[in-house]
């Protein structure tokens, strides 16, 4: 398999991007790895991969990101590939149901699923979702309203959650919790999508 790959800087730091034959597979925080310690991390999924960086070929999912972050954008068009179990895939299409700037509890996204007690699985499914922001884990907080874990990191979650409120332009908290992002939540969709196979499709043309 030919994956190609780019690094592009964000106000949440450096995003490690990466896409195979039927769409994108990574987007990921690079914190402080290498580009050489980022596609190592990937050497057991896929260990006979040529990774190849081109920007030409990720410049449309880049130019969306590069969108999104400065507020002119707010929902993506961008083909997914995703591998993952069944209920890790159903998990990760719940995400993509989340209107932008808007917040769902593990619990909420546990009954989206089908399995309302399966609240603790859902959420280290978000934990392994492999397209950060794009498929929106983010936006899943505690029962309480509390940002609770994830795993870009607390700093980054309550920026992206602060920037959903900021582009909607609410001054007042629109869930538990939302004092601490001093601002709150809106109602636009995310994104529409559909499944095909173990591919997400993520595709809001039509919106």
């Amino acid at each position: 398999m030919r994956l190609e790959y780019h690094v592009m800087s964000s106000p949440v730091g450096l995003l490690f991007v990466a896409q195979g034959p039927r769409g994108l597979r990574h987007l990921e925080y690079m914190g402080r790895k290498s580009i050489k310690r980022m596609i190592a991390g990937h050497a057991a999924q896929y260990p006979t991969a040529e990774w190849t960086p081109s920007l030409l070929k990720l410049k449309s999912v880049i130019e969306q990101l590069e969108a999104y972050f400065v507020g002119s954008v707010s929902q993506f068009d961008v083909r997914l590939d995703l591998e993952g179990s069944p209920f890790q895939l159903a998990v990760w299409r719940s995400l993509l149901e989340i209107p932008f700037s808007e917040t769902r509890s593990y619990g909420d996204i546990a009954k989206m699923v089908g399995q309302p007690r399966s609240a603790r699985a859902g959420g280290l499914a978000n934990n392994q979702n492999p397209v950060a922001i794009i498929v929106p884990c983010h936006r899943v907080i505690g029962a309480n309203g509390a940002l609770s874990g994830y795993g870009g990191g607390l700093p980054r979650k309550r920026w992206l959650l602060g920037h959903g409120a900021r582009v909607q332009g609410w001054r007042e908290p629109r869930w538990p919790g939302a004092r601490e992002l001093d601002s709150a939540a809106g109602d636009r969709p995310c994104c529409v999508w559909s499944f095909d196979h173990h591919a997400l499709v993520v595709n809001t043309a039509a919106m």
